[in-house]
């Protein structure tokens, strides 16, 4: 039973109950893709022909307006007939990387920071995605999905690294991975997901690089940073890291180790709240300000941002303010889930 969706010349079979998204993804077909949960929108297409059932597509996301005029969001519409799509967020129908379901095992938890953890992940066979994507955890005895950005390269593909971060009341954090999670568990793992990707080796031009991640926002940035290094070792790369003090700070030997082996790097770890520490070389302040203090111009560089909406937009208009081209800056917004599920 079910549909067939068509893009473009690629034609896809649909479950009954089977968002058009997962359906497109699953089948190795590319299409623009975020949060997949309907909040951000980026996976907006034009149902050109056919019937789709919105399902839980939220009002503030997709107007009465837009659905009258024929959008959908891919993540949440399921077909009620056969259809044929285009997406209004850029070209669609490539072959991609296909999601897929699996269980891993917890070869690692250990705290990295101030309430962060890291977790690493054993696949049963290896999983093919590109660096800065991310992967869904099933929270144990819920129908739960919480998302965690992959802290890999793309040959890192049998033990996936996440960082973890504690909310408050978190069903996944409190609930779970700081309560009661081990080494040994088994993990219901689904990915990859996500566009916070380095454009192919072919359309990388090895222009300098700013990537300004906050908190955990840092891991996505990490496997950006040594993919991009691995195309050019001499490539102009400056990472910054904020978070609020010092004890938040983690990885900074391996990042050591990056900055050793390649001299176009630099790391700028950023202290919101506290002075920095006697000795170290640890600033004060937001990242997007100390990045326009250090930048003079950043035309002709790519932006990568991953943390907090707040952060994340300051850094778009500092970014802008240095006369990067807005084509050229990236971002992946951390937005935690509601407490409760």
């Amino acid at each position: 039973m079910g549909f067939t969706a068509t893009v473009g010349d690629r034609r896809v079979p649909c479950g009954d109950d089977q968002a058009v998204l997962d359906a497109f993804l699953r089948a190795g077909v590319w299409m623009p893709n975020s949060c997949n949960q309907g909040t951000c929108g980026t996976c907006k297409l034009r149902v050109v022909s056919g019937e789709v059932d919105h399902r839980d597509s939220p009002a503030d996301t997709l107007t009465a307006q837009e659905r009258a005029g024929g959008l959908a969001l891919a993540c949440q519409a399921r077909l009620r007939s056969d259809a044929v799509v285009e997406p209004t967020g850029g070209a669609a129908g490539r072959t991609t990387h296909p999601l897929r379901d699996l269980t891993a095992t917890v070869l690692e938890i250990a705290d990295i920071a101030r309430d962060t953890r890291r977790l690493r992940l054993g696949l049963p066979e290896p999983l093919a995605f590109d660096a800065g994507q991310y992967v869904e955890l099933t929270v144990p005895g819920t129908d739960l999905r919480r998302q965690y950005s992959l802290a890999n390269t793309a040959d890192e593909d049998k033990v996936l690294e996440l960082h973890v971060r504690s909310v408050p009341g978190g069903a996944a954090t409190e609930g779970w991975i700081f309560d009661g999670l081990a080494a040994g568990d088994r993990v219901a793992v689904t990915g990859p997901l996500g566009d916070f990707v380095l454009p192919g080796e072919e359309e990388d031009t090895g222009a300098p690089m700013v990537l300004i991640g906050g908190g955990t926002g840092l891991a996505p940035l990490l496997g950006l940073v040594r993919t991009a290094l691995a195309r050019d070792r001499d490539r102009q790369v400056l990472l910054y890291h904020g978070v609020r003090g010092a004890a938040d700070l983690y990885d900074l030997d391996l990042i050591a180790e990056i900055a050793d082996a390649h001299p176009g790097f630099s790391f700028v770890p950023a202290l919101s709240h506290e002075a920095p520490p006697a000795g170290t070389a640890y600033r004060a302040g937001f990242p997007t300000d100390l990045f326009v203090d250090d930048v003079a111009s950043a035309r002709g560089w790519s932006g990568w941002l991953c943390g907090p909406p707040a952060m994340v937009e300051a850094g778009v208009k500092a970014f802008k303010r240095r006369r990067m081209a807005p084509r050229l800056i990236h971002r992946e917004k951390f937005t935690p889930a509601d407490a409760t599920g």
